[in-house]
């Protein structure tokens, strides 16, 4: 019996996550009725203020995958100007087009380090969190105590 395009591209993928994870990835598979959902856990960027940072992360994989982008929120509270409270992000890569730049050629792999790169640099021109945006241009010193500070009060490594 053939694989659907999904099975077969999560298949593929999860041995990916098995014999080549991104630095400072580590990722579980469950599978249930209802979904697909990844668990991960990523350290923050080496150099950034969330460095000595362990977060925690679902990626829910929708029926049409990879035809559409996963559902991809933070768990672990982070401060930055493109993650709101409630843990979603605001990147293109997690977006359809027109408005977005998903494509099925991008892995899960891609999009995680695609998101810890969104993390050491972020985007204040599109902000979830206009506060922590205008702080970021306005006095990026600031934003570098209050990142570091938040990280260390909701990102410790146990």
């Amino acid at each position: 019996m053939a694989l659907n395009p999904r099975s077969g591209r999560l298949a593929y993928e999860i041995k990916l996550f098995q014999t080549r994870p991104p630095w400072g990835v580590v990722c579980n598979f469950e599978k249930d009725d209802q979904c697909d959902m990844f668990l991960v856990t990523m350290r923050g960027p080496k150099g950034t203020p969330y460095e000595d940072g362990s977060f925690k992360l679902t990626i829910t994989i929708p029926e049409k995958y990879p035809f559409e982008p996963p559902l991809v929120k933070f768990v672990t509270p982070v401060y930055h100007p493109n993650i709101d409270k409630g843990g979603r992000i605001c990147m293109d890569l997690l977006k359809m087009p027109p408005k977005g730049a998903w494509t099925p050629t991008i892995t899960l792999d891609t999009l995680l380090i695609t998101l810890q790169t969104l993390l050491a640099n972020p985007n204040p021109d599109d902000p979830l969190m206009m506060d922590i945006a205008m702080e970021y241009k306005e006095n990026i010193d600031t934003f570098m105590k209050n990142a570091r500070a938040h990280t260390e009060k909701h990102a410790r490594e146990v």
